[in-house]
C-alpha cells in the first residue's frame, strides 16, 4: 500500500484458533495508546488467498493480473506472486518491486499510454516484453526503446469515456493505423486491452460493444500478419462476489462467441480491488471534538437524544493521507467499529487533521459520543483507488501489521504454494494477547 512502510523482511503474526484480527487490532491500540497514538493498518493476508479461491470459483476462464498501483505493499505482492498471479505495472518502481519478488517477466505487463522512455528501456533490460499502447507517439517511443516489445493496443470504450474527461484508448479506425505503423516499424502486436468501469449501468451492453471491437482488432491484426493471442478485459471489478458474477455472466457468452477456447486466446482481467480491499483495516484516533447544535434535515423527529447534539470529530488521518481517494470522488463509508461506553448515537461528521475545508472524510454518520483519544476502525481499506495521489515527502508513513489465520496459512500449503521458497521474506511469530484492552477502544 503506497504510503505504508514495511521492511524487506517483515513479521507475519500467525493467529491460532480462537484469536481473531480484532484481537490483533485491540492489542496494537493498547500499544499505541501508550505512545504517540498514531494511526496504523492491520492486514489479514489470508483474505488474499480467500479472494483468490473465490476468483477461481466464480471466474475460472479469466486469468487474474493484479494492478500494482491498487496496493503496492510488499506483503501483498509476495502473497499474490506465490499464488501465481500476473502483474500490471505502471512505472519502473512497480516493475522493480514485482521483479524483486521473483515474478517471471512474461507474467508482467507495463501499462500506461504515456510511459517515460527510461521506464520502457528498463522493461527491455529486464525482458518485460508486454507493453500497452494507444497512440502513434507512444508506438514510436516503444519502437525506439524496446525492439522486442509485444504490444497490447488499448481500446477506448463508451463506458470508460463517459466516466472520465480524459479519453484513453484508441478507436477502431486508429487501431488499423497503429497496426500498419507497428508492422512498418517492426514491432509485434499480440493483443488488445480495454476497461469497463464498475459504475457502468449496463454491463451487458458495454462488454458486448468492447468485445465486438476487440474481435475486429484481432481480425485486422491477422490480415496484417500479426498473431494476436492476448485479450485483457481490464479492471472495474470490485470486492463483491455479486459484482464479479455480474461481470462473468456478461462476459462468458460473449467470449464463447468471439474468442472461443479453441481460438487459443488468453483472457486476462485486472482484479485489484477484488483481491485487496477487504484485507486491510485502518485504525485512527480521535484528536479533536466539537459539539454543534444544528440538526440534519434527513433525520426523523425524535430520533436524536434529548440533547439534540451534533458532533464534529477530528481524526489523525484525512483526505491528504489514507483517505486520499475521497478527493477522486469516492465515498468513504462510516467507521465499521466505534465501540465505547455510550450506547446512544448522534449525527456526526469526521474530519482530517489539516483543518482544510476539503479535509472532510465522512460527511454524515451516526456514532456514539466519542472522547478525544478514542479509536475508530475503517474496514475495506486495502485499495487506494485506480489512481493514487502521490504522497508528500513530509507525510509520515503508517505502520502496517500483517497477520494470517493458521487455517489460511496451511490452506496455502494445501493449495500447492511452496511457502519456504516463494514467501521467504516473512518472519512468522505466534500472536499472543500481551496487551490489556483499553478502557475505551474500538
Amino acid at each position: 500500500m503506497k504510503g505504508l512502510s514495511e521492511e524487506p523482511s517483515y513479521i507475519l503474526e500467525l493467529l491460532e484458533e480462537g484469536v481473531t484480527i480484532d484481537d490483533v487490532i485491540d492489542g496494537y491500540i493498547s500499544e499505541h495508546a501508550l505512545v504517540e497514538r498514531s494511526a496504523f493498518v492491520v492486514g489479514d493476508l489470508g483474505a488474499l488467498m480467500r479472494q483468490h479461491v473465490r476468483w477461481q470459483t466464480l471466474a475460472p476462464q479469466l486469468q487474474p493480473y493484479y494492478p500494482v498501483k491498487c496496493n503496492s505493499s510488499p506483503a501483498v505482492i509476495e502473497v499474490l506472486a506465490s499464488l501465481g498471479l500476473g502483474f500490471v505495472c505502471a512505472n519502473k518502481a512497480e516493475l522493480s518491486l514485482v521483479l524483486e519478488h521473483g515474478v517471471p517477466p512474461e507474467n508482467i505487463i507495463l501499462s500506461g499510454v504515456c510511459k517515460q522512455l527510461a521506464h520502457i528501456k528498463y522493461a527491455a533490460k529486464n525482458n518485460v516484453r508486454h507493453l500497452v499502447c494507444d497512440n502513434q507517439a507512444e508506438l514510436c517511443k516503444i519502437a525506439r526503446g524496446h525492439s522486442n516489445a509485444k504490444l497490447l493496443l488499448q481500446l477506448t470504450t463508451e463506458a470508460h469515456a463517459a466516466e472520465t474527461s480524459v479519453a484513453f484508448g484508441c478507436s477502431l479506425k486508429s487501431c488499423r493505423y497503429l497496426l500498419e505503423l507497428a508492422r512498418e516499424l517492426g514491432v509485434d502486436v499480440v493483443g488488445v486491452t480495454f476497461h469497463i468501469p464498475p459504475s457502468c449501468p449496463d454491463l451487458q451492453q458495454a462488454y458486448s460493444h468492447a468485445l465486438s471491437d476487440a474481435r475486429c482488432v484481432f481480425d485486422m491484426g491477422a490480415e496484417l500478419g500479426f498473431s494476436m493471442n492476448i485479450l485483457d478485459i481490464g479492471g472495474g471489478i470490485t470486492g463483491s462476489d455479486f459484482q464479479l458474477q455480474q461481470v462473468e455472466c456478461a462476459v462468458s457468452p460473449l467470449l464463447d462467441a468471439y474468442f472461443p477456447p479453441l481460438s487459443g486466446v488468453q483472457v486476462l482481467a485486472q482484479p485489484g480491488t477484488f483481491y485487496v480491499a477487504s484485507a486491510f483495516s485502518l485504525a485512527v484516533n480521535v484528536i479533536g471534538k466539537k459539539i454543534l447544535n444544528q440538526q440534519w434535515d434527513s433525520l426523523a423527529q425524535g430520533e436524536l437524544s434529548t440533547k439534540d447534539a451534533d458532533f464534529q470529530y477530528y481524526i489523525n488521518e484525512g483526505v491528504y493521507g489514507s483517505f486520499r481517494r475521497k478527493l477522486l470522488g469516492a465515498t468513504i463509508p462510516a467507521p465499521s467499529r466505534a465501540l465505547c461506553t455510550e450506547e446512544l448515537v448522534y449525527p456526526s461528521s469526521l474530519w482530517g487533521p489539516s483543518l482544510d475545508q476539503l479535509d472532510e472524510v465522512v460527511e454524515h454518520c451516526l456514532l456514539p459520543e466519542l472522547s478525544v483519544g478514542d479509536w475508530l476502525l475503517f474496514s475495506n481499506m486495502g485499495a487506494n483507488g485506480l489512481e493514487e495521489l502521490t504522497c508528500l515527502a513530509s507525510e509520515p508513513q503508517l505502520p502496517v501489521y500483517n497477520a494470517i489465520y493458521t487455517a489460511d496459512w496451511y490452506g496455502m500449503q494445501e493449495a500447492g504454494v511452496a511457502l519456504d521458497g516463494t514467501m521467504k521474506n516473512f518472519s512468522l511469530i505466534n500472536h499472543s494477547a500481551v496487551f490489556s484492552p483499553p478502557s475505551k477502544s474500538l
